[in-house]
């Protein structure tokens, strides 16, 4: 009987990688290459465990009961959380969004995308870290107009799509554009969340600080009101199902009393990037065209806003 589970599962393994593929193979390809190993580690078990399995009911010698219940439940789990970790693809107009022309220069890496303007380059750059499980190129259509204007900005491609797996991100990102004076840091949802982090403990340092946090539908995990000394703009929308209004509003206190909160009505928490519905989320009243343009304008302000003359 263990054996036939073990089958089952090895083939629902198989197809759960299927599936991911399927349907989310962009995001795979384009993303962190963690992701892609777990996929491709998934598969291999899954071929091991169902030829064990094949060959213990044959030669009726099977493990301890008790051990390979445990094995089992187990590889359910790891399944299951396979599945959990699909991320959700960029769709248009990311997609278009990601092509290098005359005024942007686009790279990818397994780990970051950079924008960097063709013209006159602003002395502040921005780094952003995506919501959890998103697809970093969700978020190029809502950041590249900040890139067009002259500043360099590099979106953080996540381990598993968890912010808290990139915590060295920044770090990196600053290599990447070493002729940034200072940063705007931001980020979606938990990604605004460990930018929060990112900020809280850069803002200090002497070369490229952190000048500005700029936070999507999103607040921090702690108190930074007290030690965080950059400027915070926090954009959240009427409709959202995530980091609702209410969420928001508690969160408030946890930041400067500086910090302006602008709040667009109609808009939801998926409507940060391009990325499709998101479950949990409230259902917009405003179109996708429509909310891109106002988050990314409102960012795009309070990046200027930072930048010497």
């Amino acid at each position: 009987m263990l054996s036939w589970i073990a089958v089952v599962l090895a083939a629902v393994a198989v197809a759960v990688v299927t599936w991911v593929c399927l349907t989310a193979w962009g995001a795979v390809v384009h993303g962190n290459p963690a992701y892609a190993l777990v996929l491709g580690a998934t598969t291999l078990l899954a071929i091991v465990g169902f030829a064990l399995a094949l060959r213990g009911a044959r030669a009726a010698k099977p493990l301890r009961v008790a051990g390979r219940v445990a094995l089992l439940v187990a590889a359910a789990t790891g399944i299951a959380v396979v599945a959990w970790l699909r991320p959700y693809p960029a769709v248009e107009p990311a997609l278009t969004a990601m092509r290098t022309d005359a005024s942007v220069t686009v790279t990818e890496s397994p780990d970051r995308i950079v924008f960097l303007p063709s013209g006159e380059v602003s002395s502040t750059a921005v780094f952003f870290q995506p919501g959890a499980l998103v697809d970093a190129r969700a978020y190029a259509a809502v950041l590249r107009p900040l890139a067009e204007r002259g500043h360099p900005v590099v979106i953080a491609k996540q381990p598993l799509g968890i912010a808290f797996l990139a915590l060295g991100a920044f770090d990196e990102a600053r290599d990447a554009v070493p002729d940034a004076a200072d940063w705007v840091v931001g980020g979606h949802s938990l990604g605004g969340t460990v930018a929060s982090i990112q900020a809280d403990e850069s803002d200090g340092t002497a070369a490229s600080p952190v000048t500005g946090l700029l936070l999507y539908a999103s607040y921090p995990a702690g108190d930074i009101s007290a030690s965080l000394t950059a400027r915070v703009l926090s954009i959240s929308g009427t409709e959202d199902g995530l980091a609702t209004p209410e969420k928001v509003d508690e969160s408030a206190a946890t930041l400067p009393t500086d910090t302006e909160f602008l709040v667009l009505e109609g808009v939801s928490h998926a409507q940060f990037g391009a990325y499709g519905p998101q479950a949990g989320d409230g259902t917009p009243e405003v179109s996708d065209d429509v909310a891109r343009h106002e988050i990314s304008e409102a960012s795009r302000l309070f990046v200027d806003s930072l930048t010497p003359d």
